[in-house]
């Protein structure tokens, strides 16, 4: 059996994320979607909102999981012996980035592979900051985002 990590910060979790989890679904045994928690970072939503979020939106893929995490994702990786992590990219400096942080990851655990999948070409524009903005003015946020995470910006921003 072959489990990936998907970890990210899911800030919040975007259609973008739900298709690099349902194309990984069919890829994969199992699918451990990871909110990453980084204390020295400021998140709209709690990682505990995160990770309800995207529970609900991965409910009907019964191979992946939900959680979060605030160690290394390496080292979560090996301790549920994971052989994968999954990164989305969406264009050349994601590609950038992501392939430093994959050197990275592999010096630290060497029996984690990264597995890039680019997003679908719909969710390029897809980006957590920009979502949060638009939510901020009240605009249209349907294309981006699962109706559950639309009612929590709005929640959030009182739109």
């Amino acid at each position: 059996m072959v489990t990936a990590v998907f970890p990210g910060s899911f800030d919040p979790p975007t259609y973008g994320h739900l298709n690099v989890i349902e194309r990984a679904s069919a890829l994969f045994d199992t699918i451990d979607v990871l909110v990453s928690v980084n204390p020295g970072k400021s998140s709209l939503f709690s990682a505990e909102e995160r990770v309800s979020l995207l529970k609900e939106m991965t409910k009907n893929f019964k191979n992946v999981q939900v959680h979060s995490c605030d160690t290394l994702v390496v080292e979560y990786a090996k301790k549920i012996g994971a052989k994968a992590l999954l990164r989305g990219i969406r264009n050349t400096p994601d590609f950038s980035y992501e392939f430093d942080l994959a050197l990275v990851n592999r010096s630290l655990n060497d029996g984690v592979e990264t597995v890039f999948i680019p997003t679908d070409p719909k969710y390029f524009s897809v980006r957590s900051s920009a979502i949060k903005e638009l939510a901020g003015f009240g605009g249209d946020l349907s294309k981006m985002v699962p109706p559950n995470v639309r009612k929590a910006l709005k929640k959030k921003f009182n739109k």
